[in-house]
């Protein structure tokens, strides 16, 4: 019996993980080889996972098992090194909607929900920038095709972010323009 209850537990806080923040759906329509390739972090809520990063990126491509490989760098500012974090990512429903859980951690997933993606340059191939949350309302990203964009995607982010419910107030805008060293590369 205990075992029991430790599994429907276990698998209740798994669950949870992957789970989608009441009241945000995920885009429709995603054409995953347009999401495929480097992404800037632009804005973020802070969380011990990203703590003292900046310059962060994240580079998305494909898996034989049809999810998607991820990799995400960070420039920590306080040790002056280069982090990497290396995991994977399913599509929760399926590969046209903005709903997928991740894992950098073995067995354990956390939801990845796509709630606006922009496209600038229709026809380029790719989109422009993104919107995304996790499991709560205390995850969230704004990331983008190069280091810097407008202030009207910036502006449009919050305004979307707080009608939403989150402590936008708490962003941080993560600086790509120091001369940072290039990963792999030591410091001077």
């Amino acid at each position: 019996m205990r075992q029991v209850l430790t599994a429907v537990i276990l698998s209740t806080l798994l669950t949870a993980c992957v789970s989608k923040p009441d009241g945000i759906e995920p885009v429709k329509g995603l054409e995953v080889q347009r999401y495929l390739g480097k992404w800037y972090e632009i804005a973020r809520l802070d969380h011990s996972f990203e703590e003292n990063l900046q310059a962060v990126t994240a580079e998305y491509s494909r898996r034989e098992d049809g999810g998607l490989k991820v990799v995400n760098r960070g420039f920590n500012v306080e040790t002056g090194e280069w982090e990497e974090a290396l995991g994977k990512a399913f599509f929760v429903e399926d590969p046209n909607t903005g709903y997928l859980k991740v894992s950098f951690f073995g067995p354990f997933y956390g939801a990845y929900v796509i709630f606006e993606l922009g496209d600038l340059q229709p026809g380029d191939g790719e989109y422009d920038y993104v919107f995304l949350t996790g499991n709560s309302r205390e995850y969230l990203w704004l990331l983008a095709r190069t280091p810097q964009v407008s202030e009207q995607i910036k502006a449009a982010f919050v305004k979307r972010s707080e009608a939403l419910g989150f402590a936008t107030e708490n962003l941080i805008f993560v600086d790509h323009e120091p001369p940072f060293p290039k990963p792999g590369e030591p410091e001077n």
